[in-house]
C-alpha cells in the first residue's frame, strides 16, 4: 500500500489529511454492509504535495495570497490564475503516475471514471466547502485521467475556493487536495437525500430530491427536481416538477445535456417503492455515521448507488434529552437579548443561578417547556408569560395545534394562573420607598460579598462562591422584588388596553414610561454624557482620546491639562458601571473595567453629537412629555361617562408605572455586579495556574465549567484536549443562528406577525416603543467600532444593558430579537426612541447607510 494512492477499502478513519473529506467518507461508505458504492481509489495529498512543494514560484505566489483579504477580488483573481497555471504545467511525479496506472488497470481500463476533488478542508463537521473544488465526469483512458487529476489540483485555487477559505479562516498553505477516481455509473435517475429536512431541520422528516440522468443537472440548477418527504417509513409529501432537461454521459467521454421527451417531463422520477427503499438506505447511512447526512445517490439497473455522504453542517444542534418523549425548547438568549454563544464557564454559571429546566445546544441555553404544555393550566400560564413575543407565541400555538405534546387530563398539581391584572396590582403597596429599600439591600449585600471574598483562595474560594450564589438567587427571586416590576408591567398593559378602548390612544404607556426614577441602565447612558461634559473644556485631552489605542490610555492622562479630572471621572463611572459589557450574561465576556478603551468612542460620540448639559435636558424633556401626556389623558377621560372614576383608576396605574417600572432593570444589574466580583476572584486563580504552568493563558479557564475549574485548582492538572476541542466548537457555534423554538425532533418552528394594511415592501417586526422616525441606518454588530451621528437609527442583532450608552445618540432602534419587556424595549420607551424588535435578519435586509423610516407604533420599517 503506497502513501501516494489508496483504494477505498484501504482507507482508514484517521487519514483525513491524506485523502480529504470526500475520500474519507467514500472509504467509510464502502464498508457499510449492503450499501452499493462504485469502486474507486484516491490520489492522496502526498501526491499533490510532491508535485508542487519544490516549485519556488508556487511558494512565492502562495505567500502573496496569504496577505490578501476576501475584499481584494481583483488581486485574488490574478494570483490564483497564476497558481492554477503552474499546477497545470507541473509534471505529475513518476511514482504517482505508476500508482494510478496500477489501480486503474485493476479496476478496468475499459471503464469510464468520475475524477473528483477531495480537499482536506471539505465535508467537515463544521464546514462543508460544498462545490468549492471541481468534479469531472465520464473520463476515459489513463492519459485523460492524469490530465484531470492536474485540473482537480488546480481547482484548489479557483477564486471562489480561495475566498471561501479566507472567509472561514483556513490557511491556504495548510489545505491540500486529494483526487478521487471512481467508476462511473450511468444512471436513469439521481439526486440528493437529506436525512433531516433542510427547510425545517426536522430530524424525523427525510427529504429526497430526484431528477433524470446525472446529478450534475440538479447541482448546477439546470433543472427543478421532484421532492419527496418521508417520515417514519411513510411518504408524507410529494412534489413532482416539470423536468425539461437532463445530463447524460457520452460514449466517447464527457457529458451532454438532452431534452426530455414531453410525455415524460411531468412523470414521477422514482416509484413509491423506490422512494421508501432509498429512505431506508438513508437511515442506515445516518445510523452508521451517527448524525444527519446529505447523501448523493444515483439509480442504475434498479440498484441505488451512493456516491457521497457528508454531515449536514447547517442544522442547529438538538438540546440533549435523556428520554424518547417529545420536548419543546425555548431559546433563553431571545429572552435575555443575547443570542451569541456562551463559553462553558458562562453556561455553567447561568445554570447555577436559574431554577428552570435548562438544556444546552450550540453553546446556548434552552428551557424545556414540555411539562408546562402538558397541562391546560400550564399552557395558559406559559402563553400569557411569553405573549409579549408574538414569534415565540405563534410557534407554540403551532405546536399546540399539532398536538405534539399530549395533554394530561385533570391535572390538579398546577396552580390556577392569574386571570386578572388587577389582582397582581393589589398585591403591593404603591409606595416608592419599597424600591429604595430593595436597592439598598442589594447594594449592601454586594459590599459584604466584596469584603468577604478577599480572604478566599483555592478550593475554599469555589465553595464560598457556591454559597454566595444562594444569596444571589434569594435576591433575584425575592417575591417582593418580582411583585414590584410585575405591578409596573401589568399597569402598562392596563393603560394600553384601556386608553385604546376609551380614547382610541395606541401604546399610551410608552410616553408615560419616559424618564422614570431608579432606572440604573438608562442612568448609565446619561451619566456617560456627563463624563463627556467634564472633558469638554480640555482640547488636549480630547485630542489625546481621539488617538488612544489601548487600555493603558488612562495612566498617561494625568500628564495633560484636565487629565486628572478626566481620569477621576472615568474611574468613577467604571466604579459604578464597569462590570457591564455587551453580552454580559456570559461571565467570560470582557467587562468595561477590564477594557476601558471600549468607552472612548462613546465618550467622543457624545462630545461630537451633543451640546453641554444635554443629558440633564434629555431627562427633563422626557419627564415633561410624560407629565404632559398624563394631564392630557386625565382631562380627556373626565369628559367621558363615568369619567371621574376612569381618571382616578388611570392616575393610580400611571403612578404604579412611574414608581416601579425603573426598577425592572435593577435585579440584573445586581446579578452582573456579583458576577464581576466572582470573575475577578477566579481570574486571580487563573494567574496562579499560569505561574504553575498548569494553563497556557488565563482565558483558557473560560472553556471549563465551574466544577471542572474547581477540580483544576484543587489538583493542578488540566486536560488540554478538552479545552482545544471546546475552542473549536465555540468557533463553530458562532456561525449558527439559534432558533426561538426547537423541538426534540430538531424542527425549528417560527411564528409570524399578522398585520393588515402595511405599505408594500414593509419589513415587519414587533412595535415596542411608539413614534415614527426617518434617518440613516447604522448596522452595528460590535460595539467596539461605533461611529454614530446624532439622528442615526441603530440596527443590530440584540441589545442588552451594555449597549445602552449608545441609545443617547440614536433616534430609533431596530433589533433582530426582543419582546415588549426585554431590555432594549424598556430603555427605548424611557428615552422616547421609536423602536421595532424581533425583525428576523434585520442586519442583512437593511444595509448600513440606507435611509429608512421606522414606525414604532405599527411595528414596521420602510427603506426609503
Amino acid at each position: 500500500m503506497s502513501s501516494l494512492v489508496l483504494g477505498f477499502q484501504e482507507i482508514e478513519k484517521t487519514q483525513l489529511f491524506l485523502i480529504g473529506g470526500k475520500g474519507l467518507n467514500l472509504g467509510e461508505l464502502s464498508k457499510i454492509q449492503g450499501i452499493q458504492v462504485p469502486e474507486g481509489f484516491c490520489v492522496t495529498t502526498a501526491g499533490y504535495q510532491k508535485a508542487v512543494e519544490q516549485n519556488e514560484t508556487y511558494q512565492a505566489l502562495l505567500a502573496q495570497l496569504t496577505v490578501l483579504k476576501a475584499e481584494d477580488r481583483d488581486q485574488i483573481g490574478e494570483v490564483s490564475k497564476k497558481i492554477r497555471q503552474i499546477i497545470m504545467e507541473a509534471e505529475i511525479p513518476a511514482d504517482v503516475v505508476n500508482a494510478v496506472t496500477h489501480y486503474h488497470s485493476q479496476l478496468g481500463v475499459e471503464h469510464a471514471y468520475a475524477v473528483r476533488s477531495s480537499a482536506t478542508a471539505e465535508d467537515l463537521p463544521h464546514a462543508s466547502f460544498a462545490g468549492q473544488q471541481d468534479t469531472f465526469l465520464n473520463i476515459i483512458g489513463k492519459e485523460a485521467i492524469l490530465h484531470h487529476i492536474s485540473k482537480c489540483w488546480a481547482s484548489l485555487f479557483t477564486d471562489r475556493a480561495v475566498i471561501y477559505r479566507m472567509q472561514n479562516g483556513f490557511d491556504h498553505s495548510q489545505v491540500y487536495l486529494s483526487v478521487v477516481i471512481q467508476r462511473m455509473v450511468f444512471p436513469e435517475a439521481s439526486g440528493i437525500l437529506f436525512t433531516a429536512d433542510p427547510i425545517t431541520s426536522n430530524r424525523k422528516l427525510l427529504s429526497i430530491d430526484a431528477s433524470f440522468g446525472l446529478g450534475e443537472a440538479l447541482v448546477s440548477g439546470l433543472v427543478s427536481a421532484d421532492c419527496y418527504k418521508v417520515q417514519e417509513g411513510e411518504i408524507v409529501e410529494k412534489r413532482i416538477a416539470a423536468k425539461q432537461l437532463a445530463i447524460y454521459g457520452r460514449k466517447e467521454g464527457g457529458t451532454e445535456t438532452q431534452r426530455i421527451d414531453p410525455d415524460k417531463q411531468k412523470s414521477q422520477t422514482l416509484t413509491e417503492q423506490q422512494i421508501l427503499q432509498l429512505a431506508r438506505i438513508g437511515r442506515q447511512i445516518e445510523a452508521y455515521f451517527g448524525c444527519p447526512q446529505d447523501i448523493e445517490w444515483c439509480l442504475a439497473d434498479d440498484t441505488f448507488y451512493i456516491v457521497q455522504s457528508r454531515q449536514i453542517t447547517t442544522l442547529y444542534p438538538v438540546p440533549e434529552a435523556n428520554d424518547q418523549e417529545n420536548h419543546v425548547y425555548l431559546s433563553v438568549g431571545h429572552q435575555q437579548m443575547m443570542t451569541d454563544p456562551i463559553k462553558p464557564l458562562g453556561l455553567s454559571f447561568y445554570l447555577l443561578v436559574t431554577p428552570a429546566p435548562m438544556r444546552k445546544a450550540g453553546g446556548r441555553l434552552f428551557i424545556d417547556v414540555a411539562p408546562r404544555l402538558a397541562t391546560p393550566v400550564g399552557r395558559e400560564a406559559l402563553l400569557n408569560t411569553i405573549g409579549s413575543d408574538p414569534l415565540i407565541k405563534g410557534a407554540l400555538m403551532t405546536i399546540i395545534e399539532r398536538d405534539y405534546i399530549k395533554l394530561l387530563e385533570n391535572d390538579q398539581t398546577a396552580p390556577i394562573p392569574n386571570r386578572s391584572n388587577t389582582d397582581t396590582l393589589a398585591q403591593i403597596d404603591n409606595d416608592p420607598t419599597i424600591v429604595a429599600d430593595l436597592i439598598k439591600k442589594n447594594q449592601s449585600s454586594i459590599e459584604e460579598l466584596k469584603h468577604n471574598i478577599r480572604s478566599k483562595s483555592g478550593s475554599e474560594l469555589f465553595d464560598f462562591i457556591l454559597e454566595d450564589v444562594q444569596q444571589l438567587k434569594k435576591i433575584l427571586f425575592d417575591p417582593q422584588s418580582t411583585a414590584v416590576f410585575m405591578a409596573a408591567m401589568n399597569a402598562s398593559s392596563w393603560i394600553n388596553e384601556n386608553m385604546n378602548k376609551w380614547l382610541g390612544e395606541i401604546n399610551a404607556a410608552d410616553t408615560l414610561s419616559q424618564s422614570v426614577p431608579n432606572n440604573i441602565t438608562s442612568e448609565m447612558g446619561l451619566e456617560l454624557m456627563n463624563v463627556a461634559d467634564l472633558i469638554r473644556p480640555y482640547p488636549e485631552v480630547i485630542d489625546y482620546l481621539q488617538h488612544a489605542k489601548d487600555d493603558g490610555f488612562l495612566d498617561e492622562l494625568v500628564k495633560l491639562d484636565g487629565g486628572q479630572e478626566t481620569q477621576d471621572a472615568i474611574y468613577a463611572y467604571l466604579n459604578k458601571y464597569g462590570m457591564r459589557c455587551a453580552g454580559e450574561i456570559d461571565i467570560t465576556r470582557t467587562r468595561w473595567s477590564e477594557k476601558p478603551i471600549t468607552l472612548v468612542p462613546m465618550i467622543l460620540g457624545n462630545l461630537k453629537n451633543f451640546e453641554p448639559n444635554a443629558g440633564n435636558r434629555k431627562f427633563e424633556q422626557g419627564l415633561q412629555e410624560a407629565l404632559e401626556k398624563e394631564r392630557e389623558l386625565l382631562d380627556r377621560l373626565k369628559q367621558l361617562p363615568d369619567g371621574e372614576k376612569k381618571a382616578e383608576e388611570t392616575k393610580r396605574m400611571i403612578s404604579l408605572i412611574r414608581n416601579f417600572i425603573g426598577y425592572r432593570e435593577y435585579p440584573k444589574y445586581g446579578m452582573i455586579n456579583r458576577y464581576y466580583v466572582y470573575k475577578q476572584a477566579m481570574m486571580k486563580e487563573a494567574e496562579q495556574l499560569m505561574k504553575a504552568n498548569v494553563i497556557q493563558e488565563k482565558e483558557d479557564i473560560y472553556y471549563l465549567t465551574f466544577e471542572e475549574l474547581h477540580e483544576v485548582v484543587r489538583t493542578n492538572k488540566v486536560d488540554y484536549e478538552i479545552i482545544n476541542k471546546r475552542k473549536e466548537d465555540y468557533k463553530f457555534f458562532e456561525k449558527l443562528t439559534p432558533p426561538r423554538v426547537i423541538t426534540s425532533d430538531g424542527e425549528t418552528i417560527t411564528g409570524a406577525y399578522k398585520r393588515d394594511n402595511l405599505p408594500a415592501n414593509a419589513i415587519v417586526g414587533l412595535p415596542v416603543s411608539s413614534g415614527v422616525i426617518e434617518g440613516r441606518a447604522r448596522v452595528i454588530l460590535n460595539m467596539e467600532n461605533v461611529d454614530l451621528e446624532e439622528g442615526d437609527i441603530l440596527i443590530t442583532s440584540f441589545t442588552d444593558p451594555g449597549w445602552t450608552p449608545l441609545f443617547v445618540s440614536i433616534k430609533g432602534l431596530v433589533t433582530e430579537v426582543g419582546g415588549l419587556m426585554t431590555h432594549g424595549s424598556v430603555i427605548a420607551r424611557e428615552y422616547g426612541l421609536p423602536a421595532v424588535v424581533g425583525v428576523d435578519n434585520a442586519t442583512k435586509m437593511i444595509k448600513d447607510g440606507q435611509r429608512i423610516r421606522v414606525n414604532g407604533t405599527e411595528g414596521y420599517i420602510e427603506i426609503l
